[in-house]
């Protein structure tokens, strides 16, 4: 440095050494505590980014290309109807009876396109039951539901009773009577289960309905009108004397025709009561293979022998075996929708549609009197359908 008196006075900095290397020992020893030691370049590589809660979890987005909208399954039109129909609406009640009719008209076509080994009726009647019990069983256990509601207890026995004796008694009429007489006094049954359906049910008849009723039952009386009369159903005076050597056994099997229609009407009700009451109408067809199916082996194998069926035929069976309990699960469906003296008329549609499918196949020649029933019965039915339902379901 130059002398103070000097008259320009210079500053000249000179660093300092020992703080120059203090300070870079500091930070030195401060360095490595900031900072982490970096891992080799493919060590770098391997190791994943680390998320400290700083870090924002938010998805990467994929190209366009990679983003694909599965599509919504659709439901068929016939899927949607059925799920409609089932569901409890106006019209609910009635297309289900309908749809049983219609099943049941269905198994008597197939009957008659495929032709099979020739089955004793109660053994049929038999494997048909079998069928319905292995069925509801499996439908009742997969749902999870009550098989023997206590609600509905007393009224389930009953059913399967009346609907028994009512099955038995029909069987042995088709065995004992003309075709005809036994289908005309079959259906009796709609017009039973109204009559009773007061007493039990105390529902009151309409005058709407007993016409309904008695324009379907006046169609069948028209289709079997010309059958009934040369069999000898509505056979004159003087043709009625070939009758009285079998007078007392035909006698006897209309009466059990007429009680089996009886115990039918009852069936009827007491499922429209028990489905009700159990809110499951499936019950009802359980609780009737129960005790139809041992009835009808009691029966097979007391009054007619058993018949081995060929492996076509059984599985023929099979099929009939599984409509029918369709055709069971939709009228029981029927019956708890709708009212019984409206909803039994539906069932007449079954005889309308057998004839119209034997004048289209040519197996029946038309006549006047089957176009006329017809006729009878499909305006009793659709007047039924179209005025008839209920404004609310009960």
């Amino acid at each position: 440095m130059e002398p103070p008196n000097s008259p320009d006075h210079v500053v000249e900095l000179v660093p300092n050494i020992a703080s120059l290397s203090i300070s870079g020992g500091v930070s030195d020893e401060i360095t490595p505590l900031l900072t982490e030691p970096q891992p080799p370049p493919q060590q770098q590589q391997q190791q994943r980014p680390k998320v400290n809660i700083f870090t924002l979890p938010y998805p990467r987005r994929r190209p366009r290309e990679q983003l694909i909208k599965l599509p919504e399954p659709e439901i068929s039109p016939f899927t949607q109807f059925v799920s409609w129909a089932w569901g409890g609406s106006r019209y609910s009640g009635l297309l289900c009876m309908a749809m049983s009719s219609l099943i049941y008209w269905s198994m008597g076509a197939l009957s008659d396109i495929f032709s099979a080994q020739s089955i004793p009726l109660f053994e049929t009647a038999f494997t048909r039951c079998t069928i319905v019990l292995i069925l509801s069983y499996l439908w009742l256990r997969r749902s999870e539901q009550s098989m023997w509601p206590t609600q509905a207890r007393n009224l389930l026995v009953a059913r399967a009773f009346m609907g028994s004796t009512s099955l038995l008694g029909f069987v042995y009429c088709l065995q004992s009577l003309p075709l005809s007489q036994a289908i005309v006094l079959s259906f009796t049954t709609p017009i039973m289960a109204s009559i009773f359906a007061r007493f039990i049910l105390h529902e009151k008849l309409k005058i709407a309905e007993i016409g309904g009723l008695a324009s379907s039952f006046f169609g069948v009386l028209f289709i079997f009108r010309q059958t009934l009369t040369t069999q000898g159903g509505l056979a004159t005076a003087g043709e009625r004397t070939g009758l009285y050597v079998t007078g007392s056994h035909h006698i006897y099997a209309v009466l059990i025709s007429l009680f089996s229609s009886i115990t039918g009407g009852i069936s009827y009700c007491l499922i429209r009561a028990a489905a009700r009451a159990s809110d499951q109408p499936l019950i009802t067809v359980f609780s009737f293979g129960i005790l139809a199916s041992p009835a009808a082996a009691i029966c097979t194998s007391t009054f007619q022998e058993f018949v081995l069926p060929s492996f076509y035929s059984f599985m023929f069976m099979v099929v009939l075996g599984v409509l029918a309990f369709l055709a069971e699960v939709l009228l029981a469906r029927g019956l708890q929708l709708e009212k019984t003296s409206r909803v039994v008329n539906v069932q007449y549609l079954e005889a309308a549609l057998s004839q119209l499918w034997g004048m289209a196949s040519l197996r029946m020649a038309p006549s006047f009197g089957r176009l006329v029933g017809c006729l009878l019965i499909l305006i009793s039915v659709c007047c039924t359908m179209l005025f008839g339902p209920e404004k609310e379901v009960e």
